[in-house]
């Protein structure tokens, strides 16, 4: 199946909710400051905020592991060092 976005584009949606939905639920709490409930009634943002971050976080992308480089000319033969050159 045909994808209609970049594998990445999605994550950036969720991080972009989560980013305007803490904003706003921090921006209607201090808003009604006055208002003992006014963390109680906002709550709901935060948690929607708080969740996106959590499914961001979970979509991550697996780092792949690297095969380490295999040299090109095999290693020379090393000549012991008590043994006597003639």
């Amino acid at each position: 199946m045909k994808r209609f976005w970049e594998p990445g584009l999605g994550r950036t949606i969720l991080f972009a909710v989560s980013v305007v939905s803490f904003v706003i639920g921090t921006y209607q709490t201090v808003q009604r400051m006055g208002d003992e409930n006014a963390l109680r009634d906002n709550y709901w943002l935060f948690m929607i905020s708080f969740s996106c971050v959590m499914l961001y976080r979970y979509l991550k992308p697996d780092a792949k592991p690297q095969a380490p480089s295999q040299p090109s000319t095999p290693p020379a033969k090393r000549v012991p060092r008590n043994k006597r050159r003639d």
